[in-house]
This record gives structure tokens, sequence and C-alpha cells, in this order.
């Protein structure tokens, strides 16, 4: 079995210290960092295959970190936040992060989200069948490479992007629901998902449409859901 690493960032040790405890009993190995700053370097000493970030921390907070990540990598980010506003988590989603766990956290949820991210992380675009090149009217998945490009431009996207686009468009024309979008994408029921889904649709449509006020590709369908145009 693969031995995945967590980066777990918090300025507080105790939540440091009991997120490593939680997740060693899963076979996951952690590293730590106290802030932003620390995150960035431990990140470029050593392979991470998912982060935990606190919002509020010193010298460098998580939104501006999450930020910073997402300008070369695509690794999965969970947001711990101390706040319940949907604000905080809605910030957080629109700079690149995956997910987000409102703080105090239940261990089991933590566990089960980390454990889905990895899962999506590691078996990024695995679908049933084999893996093809779609292409409708100028934008391009490869599943095997996991490369988009649209108008004739690479297209970078986060994990969670990626999946999304390809859900929509390996079912060209069909419309999805929030619900169903969650539960595919994120394999868990949903629950007040509309936040979350809405945040991704619209950076996935910044990245993909020439004018994401008028897309081309990624369409809404009011009041029932969103689909790619065949």
């Amino acid at each position: 079995m693969e031995q995945y690493n967590v980066l777990v960032v918090d300025d507080e040790k105790e939540i440091r210290d009991a997120i490593e405890i939680y997740l060693k009993n899963e076979g996951i190995k952690v590293i730590k960092a106290a802030d932003g700053i620390e995150a960035i370097e431990k990140l470029n000493e050593q392979p991470v295959h998912l982060i935990l970030l606190d919002v509020m921390m010193p010298r460098q907070d998580g939104i501006t970190t999450t930020f910073r990540i997402r300008e070369d990598k695509n690794i999965p980010i969970i947001i711990l936040s101390a706040k319940a506003e949907d604000t905080d988590k809605i910030l957080g989603l629109q700079v690149g992060a995956d997910d987000y766990v409102t703080k105090p956290f239940n261990p089991l949820e933590l566990i089960a989200r980390v454990k889905s991210q990895l899962r999506r992380y590691v078996m990024l675009g695995t679908y049933e069948g084999k893996a093809k090149i779609i292409d409708l009217n100028g934008l391009t998945l490869d599943q095997s490479s996991k490369e988009v490009t649209a108008h004739g431009e690479p297209v970078k996207l986060t994990p969670i992007e990626y999946k999304i686009l390809e859900l929509l468009m390996t079912n060209a024309g069909r419309v999805f629901s929030i619900n169903d979008i969650y539960e595919r994408v994120w394999k868990e029921p949903s629950y007040n998902a509309e936040n979350t889904v809405a945040v991704h649709i619209r950076k996935i449509r910044e990245k993909i449409e020439i004018d994401p006020k008028n897309p081309r590709f990624l369409k809404v369908v009011w009041g029932i859901g969103y689909k790619i145009e065949k």
C-alpha cells in the first residue's frame, strides 16, 4: 500500500498533534508546519499528497498560502476554518481549495474527507472503460494525461475542477443537478452543497471560457443544474 504524506498547517501545536494522531492511526504520514511560509518550505522539501490548511495564522494566512500553492501545484487542499460563516469557506474555495472542514471538527469526518480527497487525487480521472480524448468544439480533455485545453490553450485545473469538468464532458448534453455533481465528484451525500459546487463551476468557467458571463461551453439550466454543450 502506498504511503501518503499529508501536510498539516496550523499555528496551534495541539491541533497539529491531534490531527497527526488521527491520521497516523490510518497509516498516513504527517508533515507539520506552523504557518503558510513554513508550509511552502515543506512542500519544496518532500512529496505531499494533501494539505490540511488553517485559515487564521501569523506571518502568512491560509488563503494567501492556498493562492501561492495553486500557482504551480494541484495538490488537494482542505481548509480548516474556525469560522462557520459561508464567506470564509467560499473565499477558500475561490482561491483554489478543494474542500473545507469547520473547527471544532469531528475526527471521523476529517479522516473521511482526507481519504476521499486522497483517492480522488491518486486516481484522478479514473473511469470505467478506456481512457480517451474528448473534444467538444475547442474544449479538449485527455483522460490519460489529465490535460485540458480550451481554444488551443492549456488550462490548469485543481483536482476537483478536473473531476467536475470530466463528469460533464463525458456526459456532454446531459444536465446534472448540484446534488448529482457533488455526490458523483465528492463521493459523499450532498448537504448544503450549493455554494461549494457553484464556486467550483465559476472557477472552471473563468479558466475555459473567453467570456465567463456568456459561457460557450459550461451552461446553466436554470432550476435544474449544469451541462457541457455537445
